[in-house]
């Protein structure tokens, strides 16, 4: 159970109503729990969205950035973070089985060059912090400055998003399937 209130658009002063008509437009509905407990600060969440959106907007690669984001969660083992990512990489043109092997890039033949530096990437960096120059130029060998700009902004925010699901305890919504069903 979230250790703050799920704030619903029926529980909602009238003054947040557009922040509401906003989270409806933007993001799937039924809203997500992470921007129900994040409405209790209004201000904030409206900023979240806003920077979300310009990551979405981003030059890197929709399916870069998923991958991305998946390797995040899979190196956390955030569960709502996998489980809401998995649709966004379908869309982003990742299979079911690029899917499935997130979590096993290195030894995948699913991934390509480019791919499996972005992972490595976005893993050394949600594990250590700090990447190595190895680590660094294997993905900016294939990826422009402003790419690997973006691509670190992904990384970084999507870090922060499982800690604020994680200090929050969000819930998984029903209508996920557990990505890591074995645990």
């Amino acid at each position: 159970m979230a250790r703050v209130p799920y704030l619903r658009r029926e529980d909602a002063d009238e003054s947040l109503k557009p922040l509401y008509d906003r989270l409806e437009t933007e993001r799937k509905v039924p809203t997500a729990n992470i921007f129900l407990a994040l409405a209790g600060a209004p201000a904030q969440l409206d900023a979240f969205l806003t920077y979300a959106n310009s990551l979405r907007a981003a030059d890197l690669s929709p399916k870069l950035r998923e991958l991305a984001i998946l390797t995040v969660g899979h190196a956390t083992r955030s569960v709502y973070e996998v489980a809401h990512h998995q649709s966004h990489g379908l869309k982003a043109g990742l299979t079911e089985e690029q899917l499935a092997a997130v979590a096993d890039f290195e030894s995948s033949a699913l991934f390509d060059a480019t791919e499996k530096a972005v992972m490595r990437l976005a893993k050394e960096s949600t594990l250590q912090v700090d990447v190595s120059l190895e680590t660094w130029r294997a993905a900016a060998e294939h990826l422009t400055d402003r790419q690997m700009v973006e691509l670190s902004l992904s990384i970084a925010w999507y870090n922060s998003g499982v800690r604020i699901m994680g200090l929050l305890d969000i819930d998984l919504e029903d209508n996920y399937p557990h990505p890591f069903p074995n645990s």
